[in-house]
């Protein structure tokens, strides 16, 4: 597959990923600082099950970094845990910040999640301390954001052929030893 048919494969997905921090960002404007989630703060930082879809834009984007960084992370990928911390993760930071899973950017703020039948908001416990009630416009209803990645999903994979041939999920560490190159 060349570059340019696959940043064209990729691009319902990257319209998500935009949708997503736009999202995010009024979000965040809205309930300001009682968002504490800033740079160095990674206790949700674990080693996370991606989609095709996710797992190719993650590989993509590590290819565009300096072969030397490239060369770095795959090593780290190569030793992660698959129950450990990101393999991504060095310093406190990430290392493919912008390009990182939607879980990733959305982890941390406040979740519409389905939990044994039960609808609640789950968020994490250092934000909104304090906090009686969130505003229903800065809940991201979970169960939509997955069908909708689902559904890019399936229309990243289908046009080839893929959903054969790729694995149903990839860990980060697998997506960052990836080979771009698909059919």
């Amino acid at each position: 597959m060349t570059p340019e048919s696959l940043n064209a494969r990729l691009d319902n997905y990257r319209d998500l990923v935009f949708r997503v921090d736009e999202m995010c960002r009024r979000i965040e404007e809205t309930l300001g600082p009682e968002v504490t989630c800033t740079r160095g703060c990674d206790g949700c930082c674990r080693h996370f099950s991606l989609f095709p879809v996710e797992a190719v834009a993650l590989a993509a984007a590590l290819r565009n970094l300096p072969s030397p960084e490239v060369d770095r992370i795959r090593v780290r990928a190569r030793t992660a845990l698959p129950d450990g911390s990101c393999p991504l993760l060095e310093e406190h930071c990430c290392l493919l910040y912008p390009a990182r899973p939607l879980i990733c950017r959305t982890h941390g703020l406040p979740l519409l999640v389905n939990r044994d039948g039960e609808r609640r908001v789950e968020y994490c416990p250092l934000n909104f301390r304090g906090v009686s009630s969130l505003p229903g416009s800065a809940v991201i209803d979970l169960d939509r954001l997955n069908e909708t990645l689902v559904a890019v999903n399936l229309l990243f994979a289908t046009p080839s052929g893929l959903t054969s041939s790729l694995p149903e999920r990839f860990t980060i560490a697998e997506a960052l030893l990836l080979e771009t190159s698909l059919p």
